[in-house]
């Protein structure tokens, strides 16, 4: 799908006013030179209507460009962060090599139909215990190919003879650990950032106003990953929230561990329009957006908006309806101008 991106220069549109005008006027030299010697010109514009309407449309779209209207969210594959063991273990006979391998095989092979999936590859000497999982919203072919990147990754930014390694993405992550390898807490905090986020400053979304909307949207968070079994967003007056656990942690659970991220955004993230905390067993990401949270792909039954009307919103849509309206008028004007210049050709062949 294609996009008109219409000049903003007052003083370009301007200009080429003026140049429409001395058309009107007769005033351009060039026109003078055709109508003076038609004949040995390319393109004879002899008929005024013709000519104007052609201005016309340079005038209205000078700089007309086609650019994809793609949504220019964050890339699937980003990487958010990783979780190194610093043990590595020996492998003389590369049977630990081996095990990992097949576990990655296996794992990338699962993503082409799961959302998330937990095995155990080796021997009773090299058990290694691995799962990945995708984001609740994607497609299948987005979730392959979000884990099918993320071998690579792990031995590349982890080793490949390190014990333990967690590879976090935008939309997956991949985990394997050896067997015996130290348990932590499903509430332990793994990563976090806060930042101003796509709303701007931080005066545009810092504030009382700001925590109580933030603060709504997180209570829709807390009840929705429980009702809708371990995935949910939420698009509440301007605050996009999302909210995921691990795939086998019971719906309970689930909400407990949300809820945990969600009081440690407000504390270490404080009045930042936004940040994305990841505990053990599930995490959650929130970002204020100052002109409305931008549409993004169908997603899931586990994903909703509580919208709200707002100027903003409706000025967006304002703003689609009026590039609609332009854009079809554009096509109406130049297939006149592509008509009028086909008669004025047949004209000119009858002449001859």
């Amino acid at each position: 799908m294609q996009a008109i991106i219409w000049p903003s220069s007052r003083f370009h549109i301007l200009r080429q006013s003026f140049i429409a005008w001395l058309v009107v006027q007769d005033r351009l030299p060039t026109r003078d030179r055709m109508k003076n010697n038609p004949k040995k010109m390319g393109f004879c514009f002899s008929s005024r209507p013709f000519f104007f309407l052609f201005v016309w449309f340079l005038v209205l779209f000078p700089n007309l460009k086609l650019s994809p209207m793609a949504e220019s969210g964050s890339d699937i594959t980003t990487l958010v962060y990783k979780g190194c063991a610093k043990q590595a273990f020996t492998d003389p006979a590369g049977l630990y090599s081996q095990a990992i391998s097949a576990l990655f095989q296996t794992l990338v092979s699962q993503s082409m139909k799961l959302k998330f999936y937990k095995t155990t590859t080796g021997t009773a000497q090299t058990t290694i215990n691995g799962l990945f999982q995708c984001r609740g919203d994607l497609t299948s072919s987005d979730c392959y190919n979000c884990v099918s990147q993320l071998p690579t990754l792990s031995d590349k930014l982890c080793g490949s003879k390190t014990i333990a390694s967690r590879i976090q993405l935008h939309g997956c992550y991949m985990l394997y650990e050896v067997a015996g390898f130290a348990q932590i807490s499903g509430m332990q905090m793994l990563f976090k950032t806060c930042g101003g986020g796509p709303g701007g400053a931080a005066t545009n979304g810092g504030g009382n106003v700001f925590e109580e909307k933030r603060d709504t949207a997180f209570s829709f968070l807390e009840n929705g990953v429980i009702s809708n079994h371990g995935f949910f967003t939420a698009n509440y007056q301007s605050v996009y929230v999302l909210g995921q656990c691990e795939g086998d942690v019971g719906d309970s659970d689930c909400g407990d561990c949300v809820r945990n991220a969600v009081q440690r955004a407000q504390v270490e993230c404080g009045d930042s329009n936004s940040g994305q905390i990841y505990l053990h067993k599930c995490y959650i990401t929130y970002a204020y957006y100052a002109n409305g949270v931008p549409k993004r792909s169908p997603s899931s039954s586990s994903s909703s908006s509580f919208s709200h009307a707002s100027s903003s919103s409706t000025g967006q849509e304002t703003g689609k309806t009026v590039a609609i309206i332009l854009g079809g008028a554009a096509g109406v004007g130049f297939a006149v101008i592509l008509l009028m210049f086909a008669r004025n050709s047949v004209k000119k062949h009858d002449d001859y």
